[in-house]
């Protein structure tokens, strides 16, 4: 019997040591939550994952776009910024990586940041012939301003926003006003998203600039038209985001590259399970727009976000983790 206890305790203290250097191999973790929803919730996900899964100490800390990528980039911290558009901040980014002082891991969101002019999904249906904006500023008379009758309409963001900017130039170098169409001006993010919601409950047909992921394309099915010309950058740069520039050309948006982003140090201390978490924790813009939207809807936190996506779509998060970090997170649910 002493011989069986010894033993017991034996093999009882190797697990134990094992689970303590795992989770020294991790250690503390800083986590950047950015201020919008996406990032928001993918923060609280990787919180969970790493503590439950591979036995962090994981905690979140507030960021945004320019301070945690200047911050990753000088000093090395925060240590992981789950959803970082990187082309909002290029020089800052590329100075990081040449450094050594940021790698980047998965690309969070392989489809991109996609923003440009959408159309109901109800109309590409029953207009299947309308795929580009030539094909919608054809037809004015389909998507009649609700303020301004013979005229066609295109839905603008608040004045601030560089997306109303472009949409505002783009609206001139395509000559949508001498093909019938006006801007309508929804004066804030809420008037948009206001104008967009009563119009598809209405079933209405309107043209409309947002972007995805986003809730409300998470509750709305909506369809990008193609621009019907390719991405210049240099024109991009000279005139189309540029609101006194007179000569704008028809352009195709830049799709945004978002980065998992890792302090080059963190990268180099943590087993490597958990950096292979990093680099293979992908969502797609569908996805994150529905769980957006499940989120807005029920006024969810991240958290609460994070522990929902966990619970129903197992299938997405497991081709992410380790199959022994699968089993410890789903018994913490």
């Amino acid at each position: 019997m002493q011989k069986l206890l010894a033993s017991t305790c034996l093999t009882l203290g190797l697990l134990g040591g094992a689970s303590a250097s795992s989770a020294a191999e991790c250690g503390d973790v800083t986590i950047a939550s950015m201020n919008w929803q996406s990032a928001e919730v993918l923060s609280n996900i990787d919180k969970i994952i790493l503590n439950e899964g591979y036995g962090c100490n994981a905690e979140i800390t507030i960021g945004d776009t320019v301070p945690t990528i200047t911050s990753m980039a000088e000093k090395g911290q925060p240590d992981i910024a789950p959803e970082a558009w990187v082309d909002l901040l290029p020089d800052m980014f590329q100075r990081g990586v040449d450094e050594g002082k940021i790698i980047t891991a998965a690309n969070s969101l392989p489809d991109g940041g996609i923003q440009g002019w959408w159309i109901p999904k109800y109309v590409a249906d029953a207009h299947p012939e309308i795929k580009t904006i030539g094909d919608a500023l054809k037809n004015p008379s389909l998507f009649p301003h609700p303020e301004d009758a013979g005229k066609g309409v295109i839905f603008n963001g608040p004045q601030g926003w560089g997306g109303t900017v472009v949409t505002a130039q783009l609206f001139k170098a395509m000559n949508a006003e001498q093909a019938g169409f006006s801007l309508l001006d929804t004066g804030s993010a809420a008037g948009l998203d206001g104008a967009i919601a009563k119009s598809y409950e209405r079933k209405e047909s309107f043209v409309t600039y947002y972007w995805s992921p986003t809730a409300l394309l998470g509750k709305y099915e909506m369809v990008k038209l193609d621009p019907g010309v390719p991405h210049d950058a240099a024109e991009w740069n000279r005139c189309n985001t540029v609101a006194d520039c007179n000569d704008p050309k028809p352009n195709a948006w830049q799709v945004d590259r978002v980065f998992t982003l890792v302090a080059k140090p963190f990268s180099e201390r943590v087993a490597p399970d958990v950096m292979d978490y990093l680099n293979k924790r992908a969502w797609h813009n569908e996805t994150v727009s529905k769980l957006m939207a499940w989120m807005t809807d029920n006024q969810a936190s991240g958290e609460e976000g994070a522990k929902h996506f966990l619970a129903e779509q197992p299938d997405v998060w497991t081709q992410w983790v380790s199959p022994e970090a699968a089993e410890k997170i789903k018994g913490s649910l």
